[in-house]
């Protein structure tokens, strides 16, 4: 997906926004401050330079000494090597800053997003996010670095250009001024629909990709249903707007460079004009002619770049809105830890004391009503009951990836807030039934159960969780990779791969998503054993849509529209006549 940035208009509010950003230039200030004088320096040899040209011509058109027009020439040669070593070194310095400031952007809108609830991610899609952290940022940083640098130079350009040619001759750059505005007009209203129509390319050339990667995403499906052609033909339909949005593009573009040249060169054509009738009547100098011409040239030019600048500044402010809007979130409060004081340590009892919830995103929708209940450690707890009814949120509380609504949850006799979340997450683990594997290898997998674990370690959790029998007949070992999302492996590898993660983090508390509801039987065996191993001598929590893995549970809570309905143990449940658990079971078990 492509984000495009809006494009603001320049405001106080705006202006404001673009200055708070400055604070991550302060740590290289003093680059940026050298930058900025070699930038001073380069343009000022840019000034003087036509003005020496004017005078060379001068002394030659005078008949002068040959000392004096070498001395002269020696000193615009001066001039030309000054400038070149002050743009090395400006643009040196510019990037430097420039690289170094964007990468403290990414890292700190990056660390900043990974912090915020999981009630920011339901309005945001992945791709928008992403573009925040590259399209909306290198932005940032062009207009915290190049755009400064660029408009300052153009600003320094334009004064004292008009300046010098003043003080050359009044009258010529009255005449000038006033030929400038409509170049100016021309180079402003052809750049508005230029830049339109590269957007316009822009959003198509991102919706073909779009396409592409959507399509080779699904490309089983896209075979499956014989939908070749229909990919074809909408691909072909796309890639054959680009180019007639490109052909009109260039239509403009041409109108664009001849009209721009006509302009220039009659303006210079004028500006030429004029002076000759003024050095005619005495007025002026054949150099300072040749000195004006070039000035002229100088400053359309810059005008006619203003334009830009000032497109970048209003994209920049758009940009700035954006990312602002992320940083104003409030974050969780997680730490980094290497161990957990002894009064946070969790002992494995839970209770739920008269817990609410709804989400934010549909806070008129009760998903959990009035839930009280308690589990007592080292038992085993089911959580069943049709799809929707709110055992998937009961966990998601648990974890504190949201907060109740109403009522509180209770480890050990302590609320979840007085535990830092850090401590309290780092004490339990989750082995969904929808397993995601990094694209990296075996052993980064599990060992992001727990980082800087030893390979010992990770082989222990692996033997332990029924994997280590097919880890070691890749040719690779741990080294293996597993693909995007764990698509090298089949279902039973990557559940065993988690729950090898979940044993090397051995967890106080562990959270189970029926992990076995998809796989073949040979898998599940294998599986099942696993999690029995692991869920000894902890809490765990397992969500159960097949009924046969959850008949030895401690306690099963049938859950119905957020309501506890139904609770005791297998046997107990299938007393009740006419319970949801009993039909649940009878249409499971029957036959």
């Amino acid at each position: 997906m492509n984000y495009e940035v809006p494009k603001k208009k320049i405001t106080l509010p705006g202006l404001r926004k673009l200055i708070q950003l400055y604070r991550y230039i302060k740590p290289y200030r003093f680059e940026y401050g050298l930058g900025l004088l070699f930038l001073l320096g380069s343009s000022s040899a840019s000034l003087v330079f036509p003005k020496l040209l004017g005078q060379l011509v001068d002394l030659g058109n005078q008949g002068k000494l040959a000392l004096e027009i070498n001395k002269i020439a020696l000193i615009l040669i001066a001039v030309l090597v000054g400038q070149s070593v002050f743009s090395y070194f400006r643009i040196f310095l510019f990037v430097r800053v420039a690289e170094r400031t964007l990468a403290d952007l990414r890292q700190s809108t990056f660390n900043h997003l990974i912090r915020l609830p999981m009630k920011f991610f339901q309005h945001r899609r992945v791709g928008e996010l992403n573009s925040r952290i590259s399209a909306d940022i290198t932005l940032l940083q062009d207009a915290l670095t190049s755009t400064l640098a660029e408009f300052l130079r153009q600003l320094i350009i334009i004064i004292g250009g008009v300046t010098l040619m003043m003080i050359t001759s009044f009258k010529l750059t009255l005449f000038m001024l006033s030929i400038v505005p409509v170049i100016m007009i021309l180079v402003v209203f052809f750049g508005r629909y230029i830049r339109k129509l590269s957007k316009q390319a822009q959003s198509q050339v991102a919706d073909s990709n779009t396409i592409v990667e959507e399509t080779l995403q699904g490309i089983q499906s896209v075979k499956a249903f014989t939908n070749e052609f229909f990919e074809m033909s909408r691909y072909r339909i796309k890639t054959l707007e680009i180019a007639a949005t490109g052909i009109r593009n260039g239509k403009l573009r041409g109108a664009f460079s001849s009209s721009t040249i006509l302009g220039l060169f009659g303006a210079m054509v004028a500006v030429i004009w004029k002076g000759s009738t003024l050095l005619a009547t005495g007025e002026l100098a054949t150099g300072e002619l040749f000195s004006f011409v070039i000035y002229s040239m100088f400053i359309g030019g810059t005008i006619g770049g203003m334009a830009d600048v000032f497109a970048r500044v209003q994209k920049f402010i758009g940009a700035t809105e954006d990312l602002l809007e992320i940083f104003n979130e409030a974050v969780e409060p997680v730490d980094d830890q290497s161990s957990i004081l002894p009064e946070h340590l969790l002992h494995g009892s839970i209770e739920f004391d008269d817990l609410s919830f709804s989400y934010p995103s549909r806070l008129e929708m009760q998903v959990l009503n009035h839930i009280s209940v308690t589990i007592l450690p080292d038992t085993l707890v089911a959580l069943v009951g049709p799809s929707g009814a709110g055992k998937s949120t009961l966990v998601s509380l648990l974890l504190r990836l949201y907060d109740p609504t109403l009522g509180r949850i209770l480890f050990d006799g302590r609320e979840s807030y007085s535990i830092p979340l850090s401590s309290l997450r780092s004490q339990m683990a989750i082995v969904p039934q929808d397993i995601f594997l990094f694209g990296g290898t075996i052993r980064e997998n599990i060992a992001y159960g727990k980082p800087g674990a030893s390979e010992d370690m990770i082989i222990e959790a692996s033997q332990k969780a029924n994997a280590w029998e097919f880890i070691s007949k890749f040719p690779e070992g741990l080294e293996t990779l597993v693909g995007e999302r764990g698509t090298q492996l089949s279902g039973g590898q990557r559940q065993r791969i988690a729950i090898a993660r979940a044993v090397l983090k051995d967890p106080r508390i562990l959270i189970l998503d029926e992990a076995t509801s998809s796989l073949d039987s040979e898998s599940e065996r294998l599986v099942q054993d696993a999690l029995e191993k692991l869920m000894k001598g902890r809490t765990s929590i397992v969500i159960a849509h097949r009924l046969s893995t959850i008949r030895q549970a401690d306690h099963i809570l049938v859950l119905d529209n957020g309501r506890v309905v139904e609770q005791g143990t297998h046997l107990q449940l299938l007393k009740v006549s006419g319970g949801i658990y009993r039909n649940l079971s009878d249409l499971q078990f029957a036959g």
